[in-house]
């Protein structure tokens, strides 16, 4: 089988034709027609753990599909299914309502009711068609399912057992009915009377095993579903993030969905119950990956340090300690992916681990480095930055494999990623007459992560009077900015080259990983008036967003995974290097596009969509296969808020910047529970004016923008104490 990271087809589609419903919580997903019914032969499934333990759950009275009607998804895990069974023969209506009330979470539970509006009794036959093939997550997004690898194992006791047949980890499933049913083969049957207005009312649970071990639901049958622990962790991370109050609606709707969707991509290790870490994205990355939970937990830090502080910990704790090119791990390597369908653990660090990043190395240092920033998780900032050493060693050792000051990659393995950053599709790095660009290959974005990852750890060597270990990585830092704008830069077009290739000559497309280096501050200001303009250029802003690769490119593609689409995170954290260096402007024109994108897509940003032209049509035009709620593109509104306030926190020294400039679309806004150290701060923007209730205790307030350099001027800044 190939290793998931590499497949380059298009995924399965989710549904043809009446819509998909996806529910998720922590590591179960469950996707179904908009009538409830889970169809083999395609996508749907409840899966659990990156293995589809229920492949088939088809209801029908009287022999019947029931008709859908609605589906209205309550919780991001939990909704109900509106159907209705077939009118009878000579009767325009029907008179049989069929509610069913689901809930996901280790395994699935549905409530399932049948009322008779008739005037007459009836006797109806109740059937659920129930089976389990256990394939791999990734065998069914691929669309390579072809052997059935579940068997029914038992069909007495009022219930349907399956196991599975697949060497190596044993699984099973277990469906259990609140009444008892006529089983035949993997069909279970009621026979059901209902006088006029009577209520027939059937529990069913699905259970997942892995070794013979039951994993406890969520939601076991016969108790209240209120009390289940989904249903109480979203209400405690309602209540503790952002209370955003505005005039503009596609912010407040877009901020109010991203605190709804990361609540939901949420996953708690079983090994450690008290960390928080997120997933990916739905329905195919519900697992932890480096680059996105790092990039993920940054923009989510005006919500809760809970993330940032899960990841750190979590990706310190599988960080590389050897040499293995099978897995691309290396000693302080941050890892790319971890899986658990390889595993009989149900813990993160049980799983299948893959180290192919360039990026998600120095990613874990800057979010180290910003969580002090912020005053926050001090005890796991401190703990972790051995960890962060061992980071930083990568950069300069194994990261930069010929010496050059860059960091660059190449796989090791054909089972590796051909590109290692986020742009990671087999054709994500062109040049601009359409050639693939040729490994080693340096990434710009790669490089501005590596500066600011050498930033991060020279302030805390400073923080601690290390002064040698200050100073080096200053000058570290120092020269690989000098390098970087002297070999990134193309003069006679006036923008950042995408990567260096293995002869290191400039990867001339014109694409939009240079607004990363506007992030990080590598770029110097000179040069930043030109990449604004061509980020905000025809050929790469669409009027939704701005586009991965510029229209004029030779392998622009509207429609491309990373050639032409647009990737909302992308913009988020453009949009903050613009207003980094002072193109407040250009940033408010990217932050309403793609406002209007989301309100034009019912409040959630997607993991991306097309990068056709607002000219071409009135609204943006969906990627097929495209997560949806994914995590990066989910926390993009809360890197608006951040950006939209100009709040740059520097709490270690006693300072915290907030400037905010709001766009003329937006008259007021009101965000309430900002963390600041140990406050909890409300920031109100109307006009020019701008209030905080409480004035922090011990931090000053700078009413201006911060210097975009001001990161690597540390030598004016005096040691605390």
């Amino acid at each position: 089988m190939p290793a998931p990271w590499t497949f380059e087809g298009e995924s399965a589609p989710l549904e043809s034709g009446g819509g998909v419903v996806t529910l998720v919580e922590g590591s179960t997903f469950a996707l179904s027609g908009r009538g409830g019914d889970i169809r083999p032969g395609g996508a749907h499934g409840v899966f659990v753990l990156d293995v589809r333990h229920l492949s088939r759950l088809d209801l029908a009275v009287d022999g019947l599909p029931v008709e859908p009607l609605s589906a209205c998804v309550r919780e991001p895990f939990a909704a109900t299914y509106v159907a209705r069974g077939r009118p009878v023969a000579g009767r325009a209506d029907s008179t049989l309502l069929v509610l069913r009330d689901r809930y996901v979470g280790t395994g699935l539970r549905d409530d399932v009711e049948i009322r008779n509006y008739g005037r007459d009794s009836i006797t109806a036959n109740v059937r659920l068609a129930v089976d389990a093939d256990f394939a791999d997550v990734f065998a069914v997004k691929e669309s390579r399912v072809h052997e059935h690898d579940g068997v029914l194992a038992d069909g007495t006791d009022g219930r349907l057992a399956f196991r599975s047949t697949r060497t190596g980890v044993a699984r099973g499933t277990i469906v259990a009915f609140s009444v008892p049913p006529f089983v035949d083969g993997a069909t279970a049957s009621w026979e059901v009377a209902l006088a006029p207005g009577e209520v027939w009312r059937l529990g069913v649970q699905v259970t997942a095993t892995v070794d013979g071990l039951a994993l406890a639901p969520d939601y076991p049958l016969g108790t209240p579903v209120e009390d289940a622990a989904p249903i109480r962790s979203l209400h405690k991370w309602r209540a503790e993030g952002p209370a955003v109050t505005t005039d503009y609606a596609p912010l407040r709707d877009a901020v109010t969905q991203a605190v709804e969707d990361l609540g939901a991509l949420r996953i708690v290790d079983p090994a450690h119950p008290a960390r928080t870490v997120v997933a990916a994205g739905a329905p195919w990355f519900m697992t932890l990956f480096g680059r996105d939970s790092l990039i993920t937990s940054w923009m989510s830090l005006i919500v809760s340090p809970d993330l940032a502080r899960g990841v750190l910990e979590t990706l310190a704790e599988l960080q590389g300690t050897k040499a293995d090119p099978e897995t691309e791990e290396q000693p302080g390597r941050i890892l790319h992916e971890v899986r658990f369908g390889r595993t009989t653990s149900l813990a993160l660090g049980g799983g299948h681990v893959y180290y192919g990043s360039a990026d998600a190395t120095p990613l874990f240092v800057m979010l180290l480095g910003e969580l002090r920033r912020w005053g926050l998780a001090d005890d796991v900032v401190d703990r972790l930055l051995p960890h962060a050493d061992r980071a930083i060693g990568w950069l300069e050792n194994d990261g930069d494999p010929d010496g050059d000051g860059y960091v660059e990659y190449q796989r090791m393995t054909p089972a590796g990623l051909v590109n290692q950053g986020w742009k990671d599709s087999w054709d994500g790095v062109p040049f601009a007459d359409g050639r693939p660009a040729e490994p080693p290959i340096a990434l710009a974005e790669v490089q501005g992560y590596a500066y600011a990852a050498y930033i991060a750890r020279a302030h805390f060597a400073h923080e601690a009077g290390d002064v040698a270990m200050r100073d080096r990585l200053r000058a570290r830092a120092a020269a690989l900015r000098e390098a970087f704008n002297r070999d990134f830069w193309l003069p006679d077009r006036g923008y950042v080259a995408l990567a260096l290739d293995r002869d290191k000559r400039p990867v001339d497309a014109l694409a939009s990983n240079m607004g990363h280096c506007l992030w990080t501050g590598i770029l110097d200001p000179d040069k930043a008036a030109s990449v604004a303009a061509h980020l905000l250029s025809p050929e790469l802003f669409s009027g939704w967003g701005v586009r991965t690769l510029a229209t004029s490119m030779a392998s622009y593609n509207p429609i491309s995974y990373h050639c032409g689409s647009v990737w909302p995170h992308d913009n988020a954290i453009i949009v903050a290097g613009l207003m980094r260096y002072g193109f407040v402007d250009e940033a408010h024109r990217i932050i309403l596009a793609l406002l209007d994108a989301a309100a034009a897509m019912g409040g959630r940003l997607p993991e991306l969509f097309s990068g056709l032209g607002r000219e071409d049509l009135p609204v943006p035009v969906p990627y097929p296969t495209s997560c949806s709620p994914q995590a990066w593109a989910s926390a993009t509104p809360l890197m608006f808020l951040r950006s939209l306030l100009r709040f740059d926190p520097w709490v270690p020294y006693g300072q915290a910047w907030l400037a905010p400039l709001l766009p003329g679309a937006i008259g007021t806004l009101r965000v309430d529970r900002v963390p600041l150290g140990d406050q909890r701060l409300s920031i109100t923007v109307t006009g020019a004016t701008v209030g905080v209730d409480p004035e922090p205790t011990g931090i000053e307030l700078v009413r201006t923008p911060r210097n975009p350099l001001a990161e690597d001027r540390g030598e004016s800044t005096p040691l605390p104490g």
